[in-house]
C-alpha cells in the first residue's frame, strides 16, 4: 500500500518532504489542477501538515507535475500517505495520468546515503549518517586546506571562506559522500 521508496520510520524523525510526481495525459492538464486543488485542500486538514509547493511542467510535451509535501512528522505523512482519504483522491487521478505516481521522501541528510540503483527504505540512524558527514567533511576540509587555501591566501578571508565552503558542499554532494556511503554501505545499511 505505501509506496517502498519512502523513508523515515525513525521515531524521533521531524520535519519530513514527501517529493510526489505525476505525467499528466494530453489534454487533461485541467482536470488535474483541480484535482490537485481538491487533494492539497484534504492534505490540508491532516495532522501536521505543513504546506504543498507545486512545480508545473515546463514542457508540454512532458506536462509532469512535481507537489512538494511537508509534514511535521514522518508519522503524519505517513498517516496521511496511507488515509482513506487520500486513496479515494488517487482513484479519482488514475484517468488523469499516463502512469502511477513516484514518491520519495526525504527527511534530510540521509540524501547523501543513498545507493545508485537501490531505492531508499528508511535512512540509516542519524548518529551513523553524522559519524560519515564527520569524516567527509574533514577529509574534504583537510585536503582543501592544504592545497587550495594556500593559492588563496591573497583574498579577503571572508571570500576565501566563502570559495572553500561552496567547493566543500560540491565535493561532498557529488563525489566524497556517494563514495563515503558506498564504501560504508554495509555499516550503513545492514541486511
Amino acid at each position: 500500500m505505501l509506496n517502498p521508496l519512502v523513508v523515515g520510520t525513525d521515531e524521533d524523525t521531524h520535519q519530513v518532504t514527501a517529493i510526489i510526481s505525476h505525467l499528466i495525459r494530453t489534454g487533461r492538464e485541467q482536470g488535474y489542477e483541480e484535482w490537485l486543488h481538491g487533494i492539497a485542500t484534504a492534505a490540508h486538514q491532516f495532522q501536521g501538515h505543513l504546506g504543498v509547493n507545486v512545480i508545473r511542467p515546463c514542457n508540454p510535451a512532458h506536462p509532469e507535475y512535481v507537489a512538494i509535501l511537508r509534514f511535521d512528522h514522518y508519522n503524519n505523512l505517513k498517516t496521511w500517505l496511507e488515509s482513506s482519504v487520500r486513496q479515494e483522491w488517487l482513484e479519482r487521478l488514475q484517468p488523469l495520468i499516463e502512469k502511477p505516481e513516484t514518491i520519495q521522501t526525504l527527511t534530510g541528510l540521509e540524501t547523501w546515503f543513498t545507493l545508485p540503483n537501490k531505492p531508499m527504505k528508511a535512512p540509516p540512524p542519524r548518529y551513523k549518517m553524522a559519524i560519515v558527514t564527520w569524516l567527509g567533511v574533514f577529509f574534504t576540509i583537510s585536503i582543501l586546506n592544504r592545497l587550495l587555501v594556500p593559492l588563496l591566501a591573497e583574498l579577503p578571508v571572508l571570500l576565501r571562506t566563502l570559495l572553500v565552503t561552496g567547493l566543500t558542499v560540491a565535493l561532498l554532494t557529488y563525489v566524497i559522500m556517494p563514495h563515503l556511503t558506498q564504501l560504508f554501505r554495509k555499516w550503513l545499511y545492514p541486511i
